[in-house]
């Protein structure tokens, strides 16, 4: 969680930056603590979220009344740790006071605790994103690996051709020339013939050899 955190001040810290020349230049530009109140007090007074109104209450110790205005000047001091934190003089720890600096920025996912359900989620799709990612290549290199099996197993039966091949080979071809000097109609009775023939010899040639 502490990593998170710092990603989520981090995150805080650039949007701020972006702000301070934006809208609320004269607030944040230079900020005190006194511009950061009466910021804060503006912002609350437009529709504030019931999140946003949680985060007042818990640094504050009160809640937002449009009536109390009066006594929330009284809280100028704990605007301290953010305004040093825009500043980059410190690096706060008060989560409440952080939540605050993102309201006032406008930071969104905030609070730090929808922050960190989202950045958690995003962990995780990235972490499946990278093992289907491996998958893929896994499957990527399994199939190269039969591919080229298969191409060596090819190119090696080319190389020692399997024995009685030659036999067959000489059987079609016997045939072929037999046909083509032969009358159309005698030509199956003939083939048929000149195989069992060649069949005959080649089964006493493997025998023989046996």
């Amino acid at each position: 969680m502490h990593h998170t955190l710092e990603e989520y001040k981090k995150a805080i810290k650039i949007k701020y930056e972006i702000e301070k020349e934006a809208e609320h230049f004269d607030f944040l530009y230079n900020p005190s603590r006194g511009k950061l109140r009466d910021l804060c007090w503006l912002i609350f007074e437009n529709n504030p979220t019931k999140e946003d109104l949680n985060v007042f209450r818990n640094l504050f110790c009160l809640d937002f009344d449009h009536t109390k205005k009066n006594k929330f000047k009284e809280q100028k001091d704990k605007f301290r740790p953010i305004e040093t934190f825009f500043k980059g003089e410190t690096d706060p720890s008060n989560i409440d006071a952080i939540n605050l600096a993102a309201v006032m920025v406008d930071f969104q996912p905030r609070p730090f605790k929808k922050f960190n359900e989202k950045y958690r989620i995003e962990e995780v799709k990235q972490i499946e994103i990278t093992d289907k990612a491996n998958a893929v290549v896994e499957i990527e290199k399994e199939v190269i690996g039969v591919e080229c099996l298969v191409k060596n197993e090819h190119e090696e039966s080319k190389e020692h051709p399997k024995k009685g091949n030659l036999w067959f080979d000489f059987a079609a071809t016997f045939s072929k020339k037999i046909g083509q000097k032969i009358y159309p109609r005698k030509i199956i009775t003939i083939g048929i013939g000149a195989v069992a023939l060649m069949s005959s010899a080649l089964l006493y040639f493997v025998q023989k050899k046996d």
